[in-house]
């Protein structure tokens, strides 16, 4: 593993990339925002690419912030309606930066930020702590994330984090996947990547994001992937994982490319995933559908949906997600 300069923000912190390599495999990570800033991998017939969607310095993620790539999401990923929650009978506002509703942490989330690195066994562990009021979450949070390499080159993300004061938290990484190839900021559409989620049901929502509070099934619908099938377009929903919150990772959703023949196979201790077919990219530089995001995650505005899985911390109580992420070629 080796680190390397990778620019400094504009008050003068420097942000350092680091280089993890495993079985063919090479993820390089940025302490600006635990970014996923590459992933590289061969294909069926060896030939190594790059299969996630970034920019190539930082200027790029400073300037090009509304997608999220590769990003450590938090402190509670996805959006929560009204930028509003109440919890043990005290009301608490948030950052508002999706319309009224919060976003991915607020204004000034996790990604956003620069965590402290360190060296660890296989792989590389970023820290912070976020402030009690820090985008209006309660609570100062000890938060940590480490990325690493196994011996079969799978990255394995897991989290932990401890808190002063009851708050809410829930973290996710926002990298865009494309397994056909990423070259000079062009990509193709991952509309023929083949998805499989085993997942009966997903969390409908309205035109804001916001779920009804709702499980509906996905079969007979165009939601249904519990077998694989063409990914498509038009999806930014959050489905319901049959095997619910688990203590360590389960496989849950497969991901190929039928012309390369890459494969990514998903495992997660969450009860959720989002996936969203990047219909809104803007071009800057990646275009509409060049990426799909696979955002493994408890449910969107759990903190006011007592019927979803709960999303409180509290400081007797550690809170741990890990999701693995395992690179291959289709038989």
């Amino acid at each position: 593993m080796r680190r390397e300069d990778f620019g400094t923000l504009d008050d003068g912190t420097a942000v350092h990339r680091w280089t993890l390599e495993s079985a063919g495999v090479r993820v390089r990570v940025l302490t600006y925002g635990g970014i996923v800033q590459s992933a590289e991998a061969p294909d069926r017939q060896g030939r190594t690419a790059e299969v996630v969607l970034g920019h190539p310095d930082l200027k790029g993620y400073l300037t090009h912030t509304g997608p999220y790539f590769g990003a450590l999401v938090g402190r509670y990923a996805n959006r929560i309606a009204g930028g509003r929650f109440v919890l043990d009978e005290r009301s608490y506002s948030l950052a508002p930066n999706d319309g009224e509703n919060s976003l991915h942490g607020g204004a000034h989330g996790f990604d956003k930020r620069v965590w402290e690195a360190e060296e660890v066994d296989d792989g590389l562990r970023l820290s912070r702590v976020s402030a009690h009021g820090e985008e209006g979450f309660p609570g100062r949070l000890e938060v940590s994330a480490t990325y690493s390499l196994d011996e079969n080159g799978a990255l394995h993300l897991a989290y932990e984090a401890v808190t002063d004061a009851p708050t809410v938290v829930n973290l996710t990484n926002h990298t865009y996947w494309n397994l056909g190839g990423v070259e000079e900021g062009r990509a193709a559409s991952t509309a023929g990547h083949r998805l499989r989620i085993v997942a009966a049901r997903l969390t409908p929502a309205g035109p804001d994001g916001i779920p009804t509070g709702e499980f509906a099934p996905v079969e007979d619908t165009r939601f249904d992937y519990r077998r694989a099938r063409p990914l498509g377009s038009g999806l930014d929903h959050n489905f319901v994982l049959d095997k619910g919150v688990t203590p360590l990772p389960e496989e849950f959703a497969e991901l190929g490319d039928p012309g390369s023949g890459r494969v990514l196979t998903l495992s997660t201790t969450e009860p959720g995933v989002q996936v969203y077919t990047g219909d809104h990219l803007d071009g800057e530089p990646f275009g509409p559908g060049q990426g799909v995001a696979l955002e493994t995650q408890h449910f969107p505005d759990s903190p006011n949906r007592p019927g979803f899985p709960p999303t409180v911390l509290r400081p007797d109580e550690v809170y741990m997600s890990e999701t693995v992420y395992a690179l291959g070629v289709l038989d």
